[in-house]
Parts: structure tokens; sequence; C-alpha cells
């Protein structure tokens, strides 16, 4: 399985030899969420065609695929996890935001807020199957160099061709988590949109804001986060991920600290 880096690699390489899809903007064209709009609509129409397919797929070939994509989301994760340079930036940023998670009950809040779009758009789901399909989905779409340097590029040029490419990836994605998880899937659309949208609209200081090497530690610790969802998809370890999630901005943080002390 390609990680985001080889991605960037085979996205640069075949810009260079064909230039093809998705049409490059042309002058005066630039529309800053482009891509975060056809990342939202793959998500939405995977997530749709997986509802459809996974109503009638018997329990046995749930269980199975809920099987291949938490190894596969594992696998993921400590593709992302293994990028970091200092693995003790990851740990204490963990340790932290795991602490400041559990004193704000992030998890608890997350859990309230899906089960409220559950009881309003999915009463047939199991209890709690909503906000696992939501936090996993949105996790997985969110975090990742992928993620951010398209939605940068997005942001500045109106150059979508990364978005675009991971947009055909999230709607595979979305197809098989709809199929297993159920409708959950589709609030993740929401967030690409916020997030997502959100990086490219302030993508000015944003690139001005963060380095190379503190994308890098953000990106490890989210890793740390997408293995934790596929412990869970494989019902091996109940993991708390939302608790985590301030994790993401204190591992940049370090680094920029870090950076500071050294000169």
């Amino acid at each position: 399985m390609l990680d985001d880096k080889q991605l960037l690699r085979n996205y640069t390489l075949r810009r260079h030899v064909s230039g093809l899809w998705p049409p490059a903007p042309g002058p005066g064209a630039k529309r800053p969420v482009t891509g975060t709009w056809i990342n939202v609509a793959t998500v939405l129409c995977g997530g749709l065609l997986g509802l459809l397919c996974g109503s009638r797929f018997p329990d046995k070939m749930r269980q199975t695929v809920m099987a291949g994509l938490g190894l596969v989301t594992c696998v993921v994760g400590l593709q992302m996890a293994l990028q970091t340079t200092n693995i003790l930036i990851v740990l204490g940023s963990l340790l932290a935001g795991g602490i400041i998670g559990e004193l704000l009950d992030l998890d608890g809040r997350v859990a309230r807020a899906a089960r409220r779009l559950e009881d309003r758009f999915a009463g047939q789901e199991s209890e709690g199957k909503f906000a696992r399909a939501w936090v996993t989905t949105s996790l997985l779409f969110c975090v990742g160099p992928l993620t951010f340097t398209g939605a940068i590029q997005d942001g500045l040029t109106g150059d979508y061709h990364l978005l675009a490419t991971k947009a055909m990836l999230d709607g595979f994605a979305a197809l098989a988590f709809g199929s297993a998880l159920g409708a959950g899937v589709l609030a993740s659309a929401a967030t690409v949109l916020v997030y997502q949208g959100g990086l490219s609209l302030g993508a000015g200081a944003l690139k001005a804001a963060l380095t190379a090497a503190m994308i890098g530690e953000m990106s490890a610790t989210g890793g740390i986060l997408v293995l934790g969802l596929g412990l869970g998809l494989l019902e091996l370890k109940a993991i708390r991920v939302a608790n985590f999630l301030p994790a993401l901005v204190i591992a940049p943080a370090v680094v920029a600290a870090l950076a500071a002390f050294s000169q």
C-alpha cells in the first residue's frame, strides 16, 4: 500500500509525464477549496454506495470486511508513525494531549454529538456505531501529509491535483467503511469540508507558520491515533482516541519550541 510520500512522488512524476487529469487551472481561475469539494463529493458517493452494498452483505462477510479494514488501518498508522525523527516528541505529545483530552472529555463530547446526529439521521444504527464510524473515517481522511500539502497547494495556487488524487482514495475507503460501519461515514464529509477547507483558506498563514519538521511530527503523532483506530476496528482494545486529538497541536508546537531553543 502506498504511503503519502510515495503518492506525492508519483503525483509529481505523473504531472511531468502526462499533465492530463485533472486539468490545470488557468490564469485567474484560483478557487482555493475546489479540491476539498471534490473530496467531499467522493466521500459522500463512496459512503452511499457502501451503505447500499453493505445492507446486502451477510454478517460473516461484514465481519471479514471489518477485519480487513482494521488490519489496513493499523498498517497505515504504523507507516505514518514511523516517519518520526524523534519518538520522544510523539510520546510527549500523546501523553500531554491525552491528559488534556481527558480533562476536557473530548471523547465524551464527540460521542454525545454523534449520538444526537444518530438520533436524527440514523435511528436504525446500533448504539455507538455511528460515533465510531464518524471518528474513524474523519481521522483517516484528515490526518496525513497528503491532506496538509494538498490543501495548502490548493489554497495558494488553486492547483487541486493532490487533493483530487486523495479524493479518489478516500472515495474507495468510504465505500468500504460505509459497507461495514454504516451511516456515520457520511458525517465525515462535513469534517473534511471544515478541516481541509479551513486549511486551504488559511494556506498563506499556515505555510509561513509550519515547517516540514513540524508537519512530519504532527503526521507521525496522527499515525499513532490511526493505529488506535485500527485496534478498535479489530476489537482488540477500545481506545478513547478522540481524547488524544490535542496531541496533533502539541507535536508541532514542541518542534517549534525545540527549534527556538537550539538557536
